[in-house]
C-alpha cells in the first residue's frame, strides 16, 4: 500500500472511530448547590448533576419555575425520612410527566441527608432502571436506609441543616428552593434542553387549566 493510502485509510478511520465514540452528556457537569426553605428553617444541599443529570434537570427545573413554592411535607415518619414535593398533597400527585429511574451502585441510601427519589418500585429489579415513575416527589432521610438502595435514584444529600430535616412535622411547608450554582445549573439546563423543553410544554399547559 502506498504512503497515500495508507494516509487516507488512517484519516478514514480516525473519522469513523470519532463519529463513533460515545459521548456522555454529563461529563463537563457539576454538581449544584441549593438551599431549601422550610417553615423549620433552611436545608442546604448538593444535587448530583454530575452523575444523575436527568433527575437533576426536572428538579432544578421546578425549583427554578417555583413549582416546589408553598408544597407540603406530606409524608414524615421518624427515624425514615420526610417527603414532599406532591402538588396534590396527597402522595398521588405529579408534574404530569415521568421519567426514568438513574439508580447507580455508588450512589446510597448510606446515612442522614440523603436526597432521593420518590416512586413506585412495584415489580421493579434492583438497579434496573426501568421504572418509568419518577416524577416531582422526592425525600431526605433521617438515617440509613439500605433497603432502598438500587430502588430509588440518589440524587444529592444535605450539605448543612440536617437538624431541620429531623425537625420537619407532616403539613410544613417548602417556601422556595434557590439554586445557589447558577452557572452550573445553566449548564445542566443548556445540555439538557430538549428533555426541559418538553417538560415545561406539560407544566404551561397544566398551569392554564
Amino acid at each position: 500500500m502506498s504512503i497515500t493510502k495508507t494516509l487516507i485509510m488512517g484519516t478514514l478511520v480516525g473519522l469513523l472511530a470519532t463519529q463513533a465514540a460515545p459521548t456522555n452528556a454529563a461529563d463537563d457537569l457539576k454538581d449544584v448547590n441549593i438551599i431549601m426553605k422550610t417553615d423549620r428553617g433552611d436545608i442546604a444541599l448538593v444535587v448530583y448533576a454530575s452523575k444523575t443529570p436527568v433527575t437533576a434537570a426536572s428538579f432544578l427545573n421546578l425549583a427554578k419555575r417555583k413549582y416546589y413554592d408553598g408544597l407540603t411535607f406530606h409524608r414524615v415518619i421518624a427515624d425514615f425520612m420526610i417527603q414532599g414535593g406532591d402538588p396534590t398533597g396527597t402522595g398521588a400527585g405529579s408534574p404530569g410527566y415521568r421519567f426514568r429511574d438513574e439508580t447507580r451502585r455508588e450512589l446510597l441510601h448510606d446515612g442522614p441527608g440523603i436526597l432521593s427519589m420518590a416512586n413506585s418500585d412495584r415489580g421493579k429489579t434492583a438497579y434496573s432502571n426501568s421504572g418509568m415513575t419518577n416524577g416531582s416527589q422526592f425525600f431526605i432521610t433521617h438515617v440509613a436506609t439500605p433497603h432502598l438502595d438500587g430502588m430509588h435514584t440518589v440524587f444529592g444529600r444535605v450539605t448543612k441543616g440536617q437538624a431541620v430535616v429531623d425537625q420537619i412535622r407532616q403539613g410544613d411547608k417548602i417556601k422556595s428552593i434557590e439554586i445557589v450554582d447558577t452557572k452550573a445549573a445553566e449548564l445542566l439546563f443548556e445540555k439538557m434542553a430538549d428533555q426541559i423543553k418538553d417538560w415545561n410544554k406539560v407544566l404551561d399547559a397544566r398551569a392554564k387549566r
